[in-house]
């Protein structure tokens, strides 16, 4: 196992923290002692963590970012200053059928899920290189192990960040630099963004809680971990994958994978942003139901 990087004393920057996951992320690292630079597209948000950090006697600093701009990136992160973790948290879904998404959904869902990646990334990783210590975190999703059905743009971009990781491992490897990079794969989690979603086997596929979650990675940190599946049995679902398409196919219809979206009632009231695929759907952070 790659040796980890300590939360204690570190700078933990987390892009999508103004809520959800990420923001748990936040005051969860500044708990163990890390300085918390929360990114979000919306400025009011990103504050109020970093005064709730603050007032609680941490260290942390915001900035509105739009991470799937490369020079807001470029610019915000040389005010950030160093790095030690890069958590790339920010996402966002439409959970609409293919034909009913709307194409600039689409575009924004890959914009945000998959290309914010490469900026920011690319923004502090020379950094942890040339220091020879760090981790990049990369919030994938279980719908990156399976596709989905109702989010076909969302599992692609998930099978792409999933397929980022996997490549910046080997790119790191290859050039024995010891950063570590560190991809998570939860599913459902409880924010709130999905009205209604329910899973056949509850017991076997909970829904995940934020704060579980966030120590889960935060652990996986320090531990030096690569792959992080929430809950355990989702290692299971790509192995799923050598069957037999049809044998793969009855499977996932006795998991009742791709019916958990038949339970869906509506967006929470209120929010009409973000990864909300309705409105303007910047990155407002992490209303993901599979990744925070």
């Amino acid at each position: 196992m790659a040796k980890g990087t300590r939360l204690s004393g570190a700078t933990l920057l987390v892009t999508g923290g103004g809520r959800g996951l990420g923001r748990r992320l936040a005051l969860g690292a500044a708990a163990r002692g890390s300085r918390v630079v929360i990114w979000d597209v919306d400025a009011e948000r990103g504050a109020a963590v970093r005064d709730e950090i603050r007032a609680a006697g941490g260290a942390a600093d915001s900035q509105a970012v739009d991470v799937t701009d490369n020079q807001s990136v470029k610019a915000a992160a040389e005010l950030a200053g160093p790095v030690d973790i890069v958590v790339n948290n920010a996402g966002v879904v439409s959970g609409r059928r293919l034909l009913e998404a709307a194409e600039q959904d689409i575009e924004r869902t890959m914009q945000v899920n998959v290309l914010s990646l490469y900026w920011v990334t690319r923004a502090f990783l020379g950094g942890m290189v040339s220091r020879r210590r760090g981790t990049v975190v990369t919030i994938a999703s279980a719908a990156a192990l399976v596709g989905v059905a109702r989010q076909t743009d969302y599992s692609a971009s998930k099978f792409a960040a999933f397929g980022f990781d996997e490549s910046l491992r080997a790119e790191l490897r290859a050039a024995h630099t010891p950063v570590n990079t560190l991809v998570v794969c939860p599913y459902y989690i409880d924010t709130g963004m999905f009205d209604g979603v329910r899973t056949r086997w509850p017991r076997l596929l909970p829904i995940l809680h934020e704060e579980q979650v966030a120590s889960r990675v935060l652990d996986a940190v320090e531990a030096g971990r690569r792959k992080l599946l929430l809950p355990p049995v989702v290692n299971l679902l790509p192995v799923l994958r050598i069957l037999p398409v049809g044998v793969f196919d009855r499977v996932m219809d006795v998991l009742g994978v791709n019916q958990t979206m038949d339970h869906f009632t509506g967006r929470a009231a209120g929010r009409t942003g973000g990864n909300t695929g309705v409105a303007h759907p910047l990155t407002e952070g992490t209303r993901d139901p599979m990744t925070d």
